[in-house]
């Protein structure tokens, strides 16, 4: 299955093509298949995708996760525990010792 990503090009925020669109949820992208390269061509064209790419996509009982694990980060988030990082504006962020 071949999926299509990018970034939007006015937020750049990550986009899944739907089959007639763009979308921010990756359980929506369709496969594109042998028609990738044109889609692609054409979005690009019309400036409603920035740095669009075709990438290996898994279709699962959840809808499609995409096969390669720099895309399920993209999709799916950070890879730590977002609740266990360092805030800069934590006034306890520099009492912590390494």
């Amino acid at each position: 299955m071949k999926i299509l990503t990018g970034n939007d090009l006015k937020t750049g925020a990550v986009i899944w093509w739907d089959g007639s669109g763009w979308s921010l949820h990756v359980e929506d992208a369709v496969d594109a298949g042998e028609h990738a390269d044109e889609i692609l061509a054409r979005e690009h064209a019309a400036r409603r995708v920035n740095s669009g790419y075709v990438t290996d996509g898994v279709k699962t009982a959840d809808g499609v996760r995409p096969g390669h694990i720099k895309e399920r980060i993209r999709a799916l988030g950070p890879t730590v525990r977002l609740d266990l990082s360092l805030k800069p504006a934590d006034p306890e962020a520099g009492n912590w010792v390494i």
